[in-house]
C-alpha cells in the first residue's frame, strides 16, 4: 500500500527528496544512443563569481522544461552545464576579497601568486551557482560540467586565436579603444553601456596667433582640450575658408594647433569649428590620422592626467581637472557660456564608471569575413530567432560590425599564446612557445572573456579533438538566453560555429523576457527590488516559482514579476495535491490508469466523455505551444485544463458515482486516473518535483522507475483517445451544462442566498436536442446546484410558476432561479432600494467632482482616471441593483 499523502503540500522536503534521487541515479546523463534522435542543449555558462538571479531562474527553467519534455518524446537529451571564468568580474572579486580578508593587492602578489589565489578562491566558492541551478531542480548533465578554463577548452581557445592569426584575421594594432579607468584593461564595444547623463556644453574662445581674433568652439568634456592637435571646419564653410592652414594659440598650453578642411566638421552643427582631440575621441582619431596629426595621451591609466596635459595638472583625476580647466577659461575671459546638456556617456560595464576612448596597442579580430556566413545562416532560415524581431537587431550589428578588441589588461583568463624577440623583433604566435633560443617573453595581456565563450557549443564537447559527443549532439538544436548579450554570444557563436565547425551551433535561438518589477523598473541590488531566488524557493517551492515565472512571461514582453505572484505555483501545486489526496482516499489505481484498457467507450458517460475530449485538446494545444517556443501559454493552456475542467468540473461531478450513488464506481476512477496520469505527465517538464512525488504516491510509477521517462502526452503516445474523443456534440452540450450550473450559482450569490439552503430552479433549454441532453443530466445538475427542485423544459418560468424568478442566459438556454420562499421579498425590496438611493448620491457627488475644474486642472492624472472609472463601476452597480428590483417586483 503507498504511503498516504499529507494534508498539506510542503514543496522543501519532497524538493531535497527527489533531487538527491535524480542525481545519485544518473537519471539527466545524455548517452549517446544510435536507436534514438538526439536533442541537445549548452547552457549559457554563468559566471563562477555569479549567484543565482531571477534571470537564471527564468531562463534555466525556460531551458529545462525543453529537456524534459524530448526526454519524454523519446529523444537522447543532453544538456550541457558549465561556468564561465568571468575574467574582469572574477579578478575584481577576488582582489576584494584578498583587500578585505588578507589586507593585499594582486600587484603586492605577483601574477603567479594572484592566479594560484583566484584558483583557491574559485574552489572554495565557484561552485556555489551550479549548487543553486541543481536546487531549482534543473537536469542537466552534471558529469559533463566544465568550466572556459579547464585544460581542454583553452587548448580549443589557443588553436582558435592561432588559426585566426594565421589567416590574417587576428593583428596586434596602435588604435583608439574603450578603457576602464578602474578595471585598467580594454573593452569592446559591446562592453560599453550608455547612460543619458546631464552635462554641459562649454563655449570656449580659442585665440588666432596672428591676433586677429579667435574661433568658438563647444565641447562637453574641456580636460581634453590640454591634448588637442588642431581645429577642423568644413572646407565648403565660407565663413572660415580664409582661415584654412592659419595657426591657434591652444589656451592652457605653450602649444600652437592649425586650422584644418575636414569634413567631419558640420557647418549645420554648433559654430562650424571642431576642436581634434586624436587620443581622446575615435572620431577625432581617424581624422588625425588622415592629417598626420600628433596623438598627445594625456591621461594615465586611471584616467587621472599624465606630464603630457601640463605640470599644473599632473595627477588630476580627469572630471577634477574638468572644473580646474573651466575655472581657468573662464579666469581668462575665454569661457563664453555653458549650456545645460542631456547626452549619452559610454559606461564601463564592469567598472560602472564612463569609459575614456584612448589610443593603444591592442590585440583586434577583422570580424567582416567572419560575419558574411552567420548573416547568410540567419537570412537563409537555417538559424531561427524566436521572437522573430530580434533578427532585424542581428543584422544591423552584422552588417556594420567593427573589428572586435580582444586583449585585456587583467590577469585572469587565458594569456594570449604571442611572444615577443626584443632583440630581434619578432613576434611569434603558437600554441606553445618558441623552441629557438632567445630572449623571448611572453604577451601579459590576456583575451576577452567573449573569445573562450564564442567556442563554447563545440568546446564543451571537446574540440578541437573528435570526439564522440561532437559526432552526436553537435550541432545542438536550442538555446535560450537573454538579448542583451546576442552581440557579445550568440552572434559570435554562429560564427565560430561556420568558421570552426562548418555548421551553424543551434538551430533556434529563443530570447527571454527582461524581468521588472511591478513598477516596470529593471531589476537591480542598488533598487533593493531583487528578490533572492532561494528565499522564493524557501516560502513557495522550486516548481511555484518555476511555474509561475514562465506563467507570467509572455514572449517577447517585459515580465512585471512581485515575489506574491508566486502563489499562483504554489496554489495550482496544492490544487492538484488535493485532487490526488482525494484519488487516493478511493483505492489503489485503476488498472486502465495507463491506456484505458478495461474501459468500455459505449458505457462511457457524457462528463467521461467530455473530459477525455478536452484532456487530448489539451494535450495538442500544449505541444503546439512548445514546438512555437510559447511557454508561458502552455502554462495557461494546463493550468485552466486542470483547475477549471478537471479539478473543479470532471471530479464534482464524478463525486456520485464515485460514492457508490449512480453509476460505474470503477470506470469513473479508472477514466479519473487516466487523465490524472496524463496531467502529472503533461506538467512534468514545468513542475518536476511534486509530479514526480504525486506520480509514485499514487503507485503510476514503480519505485525505482522516474516520470522523465514515461511517454510524453500525444505525437501518437496515446492512440487509446481515438476511440473517445470524436463526438464534439457531447463537448459543446457539456460545455453548455457547466456553463448553467456557474449561471445558476451566480444567481445565488447574487441574491446572497446560503450555500446549504436548497433552491428551486428551472432551464428553459434553446431547443429540443439541448432539452433532452438535460434531461439526463438533471440528477447531477440538481446536486451541483445544491437544489432541491429542477425542472427543465421549452417554456419560460413565468408559463409555469408564480413568483419572482431572476435569470442569466447561456448559450444553450436561460437559467431562472425562484425567489418564492428562498428569500423574504419586502425585505430584499427594502434593502435593495436603501443601496439605490446610496448609489445615486454617490453617482451625484462622483459627477459634482468631475465637473470640477479645478479637480480635473491640478489633480494628478491618474487621480482623475481612478475618478472616472470610479463613476463607471457605480453607474453598473445601480443597473444591478434596479434590475434585481424589477424582478421582485414582478408577481412580488
Amino acid at each position: 500500500m503507498r504511503k498516504e499523502l499529507p494534508k498539506a503540500y510542503e514543496p522543501a522536503e519532497i524538493e531535497q527528496k527527489w533531487n538527491k534521487v535524480w542525481l545519485d541515479e544518473c537519471y539527466f546523463k545524455g548517452k549517446v544512443d544510435r536507436n534514438k534522435t538526439p536533442y541537445s542543449i549548452v547552457i549559457p555558462p554563468p559566471n563562477v563569481t555569479g549567484i543565482l538571479t531571477l534571470g537564471h531562474v527564468l531562463n534555466n527553467t525556460l531551458q529545462d522544461i525543453l529537456i524534459r519534455w524530448k526526454k519524454m518524446q523519446g529523444f537522447s537529451t543532453c544538456w550541457f552545464p558549465g561556468t564561465d571564468h568571468a575574467g574582469i568580474a572574477t579578478e575584481s572579486k577576488v582582489e576584494q576579497f584578498l583587500r578585505e580578508n588578507e589586507g593585499c593587492s594582486r600587484s603586492d602578489l605577483g601574477r603567479k601568486t594572484f592566479i594560484e589565489k583566484v584558483w583557491e578562491w574559485k574552489a572554495k566558492y565557484g561552485g556555489t551557482i551550479i549548487r543553486q541551478l541543481k536546487t531549482l531542480g534543473c537536469s542537466c548533465d552534471w558529469s559533463r560540467e566544465r568550466f572556459t578554463l579547464d585544460e581542454g577548452l583553452s587548448s580549443a581557445v589557443k588553436k582558435v586565436f592561432v588559426e585566426l592569426y594565421k589567416k590574417g584575421y587576428i593583428y596586434r594594432g596602435n588604435r583608439m579603444i574603450n578603457w576602464c579607468p578602474v578595471s585598467g584593461t580594454a573593452l569592446s564595444d559591446e562592453e560599453v553601456i550608455y547612460k543619458e547623463v546631464k552635462g554641459f556644453f562649454y563655449h570656449f574662445k580659442y585665440p588666432l596667433s596672428n591676433g586677429d581674433g579667435f574661433l568658438e568652439i563647444a565641447t562637453t568634456r574641456p580636460e581634453t582640450m590640454l591634448g588637442d592637435s588642431a581645429v577642423a571646419v568644413n572646407p565648403e564653410d565660407e565663413r572660415y575658408k580664409h582661415l584654412i592652414g592659419k595657426m591657434i594659440d591652444l589656451p592652457l598650453t605653450d602649444r600652437k594647433i592649425p586650422i584644418i578642411a575636414d569634413e567631419h566638421a558640420d557647418p549645420e552643427f554648433g559654430t562650424g569649428c571642431v576642436k581634434i582631440t586624436p587620443a581622446h575621441d575615435p572620431n577625432d582619431f581617424e581624422v588625425g590620422l588622415k592629417h598626420s596629426l600628433p596623438i598627445i595621451n594625456i591621461m594615465s591609466d586611471d584616467a587621472t592626467m599624465n606630464e603630457a596635459a601640463g605640470e599644473e595638472f599632473v595627477g588630476m583625476d580627469r572630471f577634477e581637472c574638468r572644473e580646474k580647466v573651466v575655472y581657468m577659461m573662464k579666469d581668462l575671459g575665454l569661457c563664453i557660456k555653458n549650456e545645460s546638456h542631456i547626452h549619452k556617456v559610454g559606461y564601463s560595464e564592469r567598472g560602472d564608471v564612463p569609459i575614456e576612448p584612448r589610443v593603444s596597442d591592442q590585440w583586434f579580430v577583422n570580424m567582416k569575413e567572419l560575419a558574411k556566413p552567420a548573416i547568410e545562416a540567419v537570412k537563409n532560415g537555417e538559424i531561427k530567432f524566436h521572437p522573430q524581431r530580434w533578427t532585424k537587431v542581428y543584422f544591423n550589428w552584422l552588417e556594420n560590425i567593427q573589428d572586435w578588441c580582444i586583449s585585456r589588461q587583467i590577469w585572469w583568463g587565458h594569456r594570449i599564446p604571442a611572444w615577443y624577440n626584443d632583440m630581434t623583433g619578432e613576434v611569434y604566435v603558437g600554441m606553445e612557445e618558441p623552441e629557438t633560443e632567445g630572449p623571448w617573453r611572453q604577451e601579459e595581456d590576456v583575451l576577452d572573456t567573449w573569445f573562450s565563450s564564442w567556442l563554447w557549443p563545440f568546446s564543451i564537447m571537446g574540440w578541437p579533438e573528435e570526439t564522440e559527443e561532437q559526432e552526436y549532439f553537435y550541432p545542438t538544436d536550442d538555446l535560450v538566453t537573454g538579448p542583451d548579450i546576442i552581440f557579445f554570444w550568440v552572434a559570435r557563436m554562429i560564427m565560430a560555429g561556420l568558421e570552426f565547425k562548418k555548421e551553424i551551433p543551434f538551430k533556434n535561438v529563443y530570447f527571454t523576457s527582461i524581468i521588472r518589477d511591478v513598477k516596470g523598473r529593471k531589476l537591480s541590488k542598488s533598487l533593493g527590488n531583487s528578490p533572492d531566488p532561494l528565499e522564493v524557493i524557501k516560502t513557495y517551492g522550486a516548481d511555484a516559482l518555476r511555474f509561475s515565472i514562465i506563467y507570467i512571461a509572455p514572449v517577447g514582453l517585459d515580465i512585471r514579476y512581485s515575489n506574491e505572484k508566486c502563489e499562483l505555483g504554489r496554489n495550482f501545486a496544492n490544487k492538484l495535491w488535493n485532487a490526488c489526496r482525494f484519488r487516493q482516499m478511493h483505492g489503489g489505481k485503476s488498472q486502465g490508469f495507463h491506456d484505458l484498457s478495461g474501459v468500455d467507450s459505449d458505457m462511457l458517460n457524457s462528463d467521461q466523455k467530455w473530459i477525455l475530449a478536452r484532456l487530448n485538446k489539451t494535450v495538442d494545444s500544449v505541444n503546439a505551444h512548445l514546438e512555437k517556443f510559447s511557454f508561458h501559454m502552455a502554462t495557461h493552456e494546463i493550468y485552466d485544463f486542470v483547475w477549471s475542467e478537471f479539478c473543479d468540473w470532471f471530479i464534482e461531478a464524478s463525486k456520485s458515482s464515485i460514492f457508490g450513488e449512480e453509476g460505474s464506481k470503477e470506470q469513473s476512477l479508472a477514466v479519473l486516473d487516466y487523465v490524472l496520469f496524463n496531467i502529472l505527465k503533461l506538467l512534468h517538464p514545468f513542475m518536476p518535483f511534486v509530479t514526480e512525488e504525486l506520480s509514485h504516491s499514487l503507485g503510476f510509477i514503480g519505485d525505482d522507475a522516474s516520470l522523465m521517462f514515461e511517454k510524453y502526452p500525444g505525437y501518437g503516445n496515446n492512440p487509446e483517445l481515438n476511440d473517445f474523443v470524436n463526438d464534439s456534440v457531447i463537448v459543446e452540450f457539456v460545455n453548455a451544462k457547466f456553463e448553467m450550473i456557474s449561471a445558476g450559482r451566480n444567481l445565488r450569490a447574487s441574491y446572497k442566498i446560503s450555500p446549504g439552503k436548497k433552491l428551486s430552479f428551472h432551464i428553459k433549454a434553446g431547443d429540443e436536442k439541448v432539452k433532452t441532453f438535460l434531461e439526463k443530466e438533471i440528477k447531477m445538475m440538481r446536486k451541483l446546484l445544491n437544489a432541491g427542485k429542477l425542472t427543465v423544459g421549452m417554456e419560460s418560468f413565468a408559463d409555469l410558476y408564480d413568483g419572482p424568478a431572476p435569470s442569466v442566459v447561456t448559450d444553450k438556454g436561460t437559467v431562472f432561479l425562484s425567489l418564492k420562499g428562498a428569500v423574504d421579498v419586502e425585505a430584499e425590496k427594502s434593502k435593495l432600494e436603501k443601496q439605490k438611493k446610496e448609489i445615486k448620491g454617490w453617482i451625484k457627488g462622483s459627477k459634482a467632482k468631475l465637473s470640477n475644474e479645478k479637480f480635473l486642472n491640478n489633480a494628478p492624472e491618474k487621480v482623475v482616471s481612478n475618478a472616472r472609472l470610479h463613476l463607471v463601476e457605480l453607474e453598473k452597480k445601480l443597473k444591478t441593483v434596479e434590475e434585481m428590483l424589477e424582478v421582485l417586483d414582478v408577481n412580488g
